[in-house]
């Protein structure tokens, strides 16, 4: 049975027995946007944050048989909550070498989730040393961004260290193709960065492969056309 929304998640949440979940009421309207797209498909999810194992469940029913879920977390007890589907890495996101060893032991992913610490060095140091390891079609979500705001996860009002403040680098980067300042130029995630929405409390970047954008016009002029304009005109 679906609740009245058409939820799936929220239907497992509410009414299906699981491990404890601690979410967001929120979340589940974002994750069904963005996450629908990979249900009953060979998926390979990694989230950061086990805590109880109770989520890494509400995934495997959610994508379905075909999917494979990792999770990681510091806390090696989390260990004994792998499953059928459903494999227990241990690290640590504020160590870089940490986290280079765990993707190197997985396959490339369709989906990375970081409900792990939550502090601005584990946000930033996750993203940054899991982009790669994303496919071409695959969504980074990192969530409970709230803690941005909270000193006590190093956090603050437009503080610059911070991974919403790191995360509005990346309109920059979408736009860079049009930059006439040397210090905005091209980069990776000009590259691989398909759009950046953000939730109360989330960011999901699309990855996907980009090329330089172009213009085209089509049709009759009305009117003599400028130079400009013819020129990209003639290019059909």
């Amino acid at each position: 049975m679906e609740l009245n929304n058409g939820s799936v998640l929220l239907d497992f949440f509410e009414n299906h027995p699981h491990r404890m979940i601690h979410k967001w009421m929120h979340y589940f309207e974002i994750y069904e946007r963005h996450f629908a797209q990979f249900r009953n498909k060979p998926i390979n999810m990694l989230e950061f944050g086990v805590l109880h194992g109770g989520s890494l469940q509400m995934w495997k029913y959610y994508f379905g048989k075909q999917a494979k879920i990792y999770g990681v977390d510091i806390n090696p007890r989390c260990a004994e909550l792998a499953e059928d589907q459903i494999e227990i890495l241990l690290g640590d996101q504020d160590n870089r070498q940490s986290l280079r060893d765990i993707c190197a032991k997985l396959p490339p992913l369709d989906i990375i989730l970081d409900d792990g610490g939550h502090t601005m060095s584990q946000q930033v140091i996750t993203f940054e040393e899991t982009w790669k390891h994303l496919k071409e079609g695959g969504i980074y979500l990192c969530e409970d961004l709230h803690t941005n705001y909270w000193p006590g996860f190093g956090g603050g009002f437009r503080q610059p260290h911070t991974f919403i403040e790191y995360t509005k680098q990346l309109i920059d980067q979408l736009h860079a193709w049009y930059s006439q300042d040397a210090r905005h130029f091209v980069e990776e995630h000009t590259r691989t960065t398909f759009a950046v929405h953000y939730y109360d409390s989330i960011v999901v970047i699309e990855k996907r492969a980009i090329s330089k954008p172009y213009a085209r016009m089509k049709g009759t002029p009305s009117f003599p056309l400028e130079p400009a304009e013819q020129a990209v005109y003639d290019r059909g």
